[in-house]
């Protein structure tokens, strides 16, 4: 079959890798976002990868923490390089059937920029899309991607069809992503939807890209606090109810 003939070039993707091993420790995470990575890189789009735990980044829920008691917060620069992106994917493994703390401390982060508003006057996630990878030997890939996609999706970012992929090979403690024999990088299922999750990805963001963001109508924060209600039915006199 011939090679897909697509120009995603414009568009810009970054994977925050939430393992809990610092640089260089191998991270079986990082595996599987290579092979989305790539995908992506093949088709023109500009790719940054960020493994959060590397960074000095504070615990909060403010976009600068340093104005909230702490020494040292790198979140305000790599919240730059995010909220620039076009796509979005969170990666990240399973402990104990759940998220790792390292991707809840990016979701905090992430919300804390979600009041903040674009040029049109919508929430300034608006126009992006948002993807989830997880890896693990143990049961949660749905668990862990359905609460990092609801997040995203909650403070503005669109998810396409198939917006998460992951490998946890057998249930119960067993060879991880990268290691020699776990059948992880051949896996036809975690193959198909890895694939997907990123050409789906890709597509969208393509698309808001043409269309100069999301639709703008009845979704301004921006109007509605100067006092627009968007044919929202009046409150009604509380005296004639």
């Amino acid at each position: 079959m011939s090679e897909l003939q697509h120009d995603f070039s414009g568009l810009r993707a970054v994977y925050v890798n939430c393992t809990l091993k610092r640089s260089p420790e191998q991270s079986h995470t990082q595996g599987l976002v290579d092979v989305s990575a790539s995908i992506m890189a093949k088709h023109g789009v500009e790719v940054e990868q960020v493994r959060l735990i590397d960074h000095d980044v504070a615990t909060g829920v403010y976009l600068d923490m340093t104005e909230h008691g702490w020494d040292r917060d790198e979140w305000p620069l790599l919240f730059s390089r995010i909220v620039q992106a076009d796509i979005l994917v969170v990666a990240g493994p399973i402990w104990l059937g759940d998220n790792s703390s390292v991707t809840k401390q990016l979701i905090e982060r992430l919300y804390a920029g979600s009041s903040m508003t674009n040029a049109s006057g919508q929430y300034v996630y608006y126009g992006k899309v948002g993807g989830a990878i997880i890896t693990g030997n143990e049961d949660g890939i749905k668990h862990c991607a359905s609460n990092i996609l609801y997040s995203l999706q909650h403070i503005g970012y669109a998810i396409p069809p198939g917006a998460d992929a992951g490998w946890i090979g057998e249930a119960g403690p067993g060879p991880s992503y990268l290691d020699p024999g776990s059948g992880g990088p051949q896996n036809e299922f975690t193959q198909r939807n890895t694939t997907f999750m990123t050409w789906n990805l890709m597509h969208l963001a393509a698309m808001f890209k043409a269309a100069g963001g999301f639709p703008v109508g009845g979704n301004q924060r921006t109007e509605w606090d100067a006092g627009a209600r968007f044919d929202y039915p009046e409150h009604p006199n509380p005296e004639y109810r």
